[in-house]
C-alpha cells in the first residue's frame, strides 16, 4: 500500500491521476527548457586587439633574434678556437685567494687568544670542594666502622688468603707422602731380575 502512488489532490482513480500528473510535469519541464530569459546572460563580445598583443609578439621576436645572433657569434668563436687550438702566448697563471683572508685570520687569532685566557682562568681556579678533606673524612669513617663492626674490614680477602695458603701447603705435602709410600713398597717387594730395571724407572718417574 505504501508503494502505491499518492496523489496530492483527492481523486477517485489513482492510476489516471498519476498519468495526468506525469503529463503535466513533463509539459512544465519542456516549457522551462524552452523558456527565453529576460536578462541577457551571454558572454561579452571579445576583441582581438585585447587578447592578441601584436606589439608584445614583435618585441619577443626581436629578443629571440638578438639571442640567436649572439649564440651564432659565440659558436663561431668557439669553433675558431677549437680549430686553431688557441694562439695566446701571454698566459697569466693567477692564484685565486680570498679577499677577506686577513680578516678571518685576525678573527681566528682573537678567538684562540680568548680561549687560552679562559683555559688559564679555569686551570688557576681553586676548587670549591677539597678532595683531600673528603679522603680524610672517609678514612676516619672507616676507622669508626672498623671499631664498631663485628668483622674487620675486607674480611673476605683475609679468608681468601688463608684458603690459598692451605691449598699451597697441601700441594707441597702431597709429593712427600707419595715418595714415602713408594719407599715402603720397594722395601716390602723383591723384584726379579727381568723386572728390576722397569721398577727403577717407574720409581724415578713418580716424583715428576
Amino acid at each position: 500500500m505504501h508503494r502505491s502512488y499518492q496523489p496530492i489532490l483527492p481523486s477517485h482513480n489513482k492510476l489516471l491521476q498519476q498519468k495526468w500528473d506525469d503529463t503535466n510535469y513533463n509539459d512544465h519541464r519542456r516549457r522551462v527548457r524552452s523558456a527565453k530569459s529576460m536578462v541577457d546572460t551571454r558572454a561579452p563580445q571579445t576583441y582581438v586587439h585585447m587578447h592578441l598583443k601584436l606589439k608584445k609578439l614583435q618585441l619577443e621576436e626581436e629578443k629571440m633574434s638578438t639571442i640567436e645572433r649572439d649564440n651564432r657569434i659565440l659558436l663561431e668563436k668557439m669553433s675558431l678556437v677549437m680549430r686553431t687550438r688557441g694562439r695566446v702566448d701571454n698566459r697569466n697563471d693567477y692564484d685565486y685567494r680570498s679577499l677577506n683572508r686577513e680578516k678571518r685570520q685576525k678573527e681566528l687569532l682573537r678567538v684562540t687568544r680568548e680561549n687560552q685566557q679562559i683555559l688559564a682562568r679555569i686551570t688557576m681556579r681553586e676548587p670549591e670542594y677539597s678532595h683531600r678533606k673528603w679522603e680524610q673524612e672517609w678514612q676516619e669513617a672507616e676507622k669508626f666502622m672498623n671499631n664498631i663492626g663485628r668483622y674487620p674490614q675486607n674480611w673476605w680477602k683475609i679468608v681468601e688468603k688463608q684458603r690459598k695458603k692451605k691449598h699451597k701447603r697441601a700441594a707441597k705435602s702431597a709429593p712427600e707422602t707419595e715418595r714415602a709410600a713408594g719407599g715402603e713398597q720397594k722395601s716390602t717387594e723383591k723384584p726379579t731380575e727381568g723386572e728390576a730395571k722397569p721398577s727403577t724407572e717407574n720409581a724415578e718417574e713418580t716424583p715428576s
